[in-house]
């Protein structure tokens, strides 16, 4: 099975739309992953249209639309995976213990807020992805969204996908 992640994509507000290349991996993914920031709820309408499947969830900028839409936490099993999906963790310090106390019954926990690629295992053995932003960096050096496989319980080949720069609107001089 193969699975794309994003987060963080603050639609309209930071990026007219998503890079080509994460709609053409959306196209060609089993499953598609959204740890929320959202905000407007025409990207859930043209994921939920585009994906084969999509889990996701609601964000701390998402409004009332998505809200209604969306869980906090979603959760699925797929693949033989249990599979999780939320916008908070909190700090870095001190994530992975936190996050084994939360989501023990999870074996991946894909999260978002931050917009900083994270990768780590717990020490109970729960897997740790952000995906990064793929339209808002904020101070990382590239905007970036995860994928990855899953088969038979288990989770392979995660990979850090970093986006060329964009290139930042022409500007002509201002009035006097």
């Amino acid at each position: 099975m193969r699975v794309v992640a994003m987060a963080d994509t603050h639609l309209p507000a930071r990026a007219r739309d998503l890079p080509a290349e994460l709609w053409a991996a959306v196209d060609d993914a089993d499953l598609v992953v959204h740890a929320g920031d959202w905000v407007r709820v025409d990207l859930l309408d043209r994921l939920e249209a585009r994906a084969a499947r999509l889990v996701a969830c609601y964000g701390n900028n998402d409004g009332a639309d998505l809200r209604a839409r969306l869980p906090e936490i979603a959760r699925l099993e797929v693949a033989g995976v249990r599979l999780g999906v939320v916008h908070e963790t909190g700090s870095a310090a001190g994530r992975e213990r936190r996050c084994d106390d939360r989501f023990g019954d999870l074996d991946v926990l894909v999260f978002g807020h931050s917009h900083i690629p994270w990768d780590t295992t717990t020490p109970r053995g729960l897997r740790l992805l952000n995906p990064g932003s793929p339209t808002d960096r904020r101070r990382q050096p590239h905007h970036t969204w995860l994928s990855w496989t899953m088969a038979d319980g288990a989770i392979d080949d995660v990979v850090l996908h970093r986006l060329p720069p964009r290139t930042p609107p022409v500007r002509g001089p201002r009035p006097a």
